[in-house]
């Protein structure tokens, strides 16, 4: 069974940084798109971003410019670079690939707080 991993959350104040991480098989990594998504206390797992094969990003838009996704195929990784995080980020971090959806990782707890 594919075993996403996920690493790098932790706790930061409004207007902080973390850089998430994500591994798993080549079999998924070399092959489709990637794609962070995040699930707050309370409601449901909403897409934040996602990268193609080539690293063409796209984002939601309450993340944009803040955000940056990217992926290095050779160690079949894909990255969440969040900046700029503000409290309603506060949420559990998760990847997949959303066009050949696996079985979800553990994810990464993300707290904004002050």
């Amino acid at each position: 069974q594919v075993q996403l991993v996920e690493s790098g959350g932790g706790l930061v104040q409004p207007g902080g940084s973390l850089r998430l991480s994500c591994s798993g098989p080549g079999s998924i990594f070399k092959i489709y798109r990637m794609a962070w998504y995040r699930q707050a206390p309370g409601k449901q797992r909403e897409l934040v971003a996602d990268v193609s094969v080539s690293g063409s990003p796209t984002y939601r838009d309450s993340v944009r410019g803040r955000f940056t996704i990217s992926r290095d195929n050779a160690k079949n990784t894909v990255y969440l670079q969040m900046n700029d995080l503000k409290t309603e980020d506060t949420a559990v971090y998760y990847c997949n690939a959303p066009n050949n959806r696996q079985a979800w990782g553990e994810g990464t707890q993300v707290t904004v707080s002050s």
